[in-house]
């Protein structure tokens, strides 16, 4: 899955500096709202979803990370709590380095502070994209701006080859809809030839 991070920095590099490899349950949280960041995250494997709650307790995903992706590392560049909760989905095996170790890295190597740079204006590029999406009171507008986006990560440049590996639910938490009304955008998309849905999988 080619989600919205590009920090895949060399294993044997990570562990040079002091990194370790922590093992999480599904649902097992890796750092709270609020916390300090204290660490960079990698993950070997497994899923990872950035997430908060409003007053209602209705839960609002900031994103998801896969295998060979990094999170929560624009933080380390501040002074700042956690604006969200990091947690797991599946079982994960996440390398993680301490703060000041992974600073004295990214000094050290200028290829990966390049890197870095680019990683961190793609983030906000990503922020432009789905604030622009979700300033439409258009659902079909919302779901097309998420899907576009995650497609400029696919290598293939074809109609409905993309499999978009997000569960109804965590797509309506994503864009901020209602699940129902999800499903409901997501048949009328495919009544349209936008999108194939095969055995419960979108294809974009």
């Amino acid at each position: 899955m080619k989600t919205i991070s590009c920090m895949n920095i060399d294993e044997e590099v990570l562990y040079s500096y002091g990194g370790e490899i922590k093992q999480y349950k599904k649902g097992e949280l890796i750092y709270r709202e609020g916390d300090h960041a204290l660490y960079y995250f990698q993950i070997i494997e497994g899923k990872v979803k950035l997430n908060n709650y409003d007053d209602e307790g209705k839960e609002f995903i900031h994103n998801i990370f896969a295998g060979k992706q990094s999170f929560g590392d624009s933080l380390l560049f501040l002074d700042k709590f956690y604006p969200t909760n990091a947690m797991c989905i599946s079982p994960s095996q996440i390398i993680r380095v301490p703060k000041d170790q992974f600073l004295k890295l990214i000094k050290t190597d200028p290829k990966l502070s390049l890197e870095m740079n680019a990683c961190l204006s793609q983030r906000l590029y990503f922020k432009a994209i789905m604030l622009q999406s979700m300033a439409s009171l258009n659902p079909v507008s919302r779901l097309t701006g998420l899907l576009d986006y995650l497609k400029s990560y696919h290598d293939e440049d074809c109609s409905n080859c993309f499999h978009v590996e997000l569960t109804r639910q965590q797509i309506a938490n994503l864009v901020g809809l209602r699940v129902e009304t999800v499903i409901r955008v997501l048949k009328k998309m495919e009544k349209e030839g936008n999108i194939t849905i095969e055995n419960r999988k979108i294809l974009y």
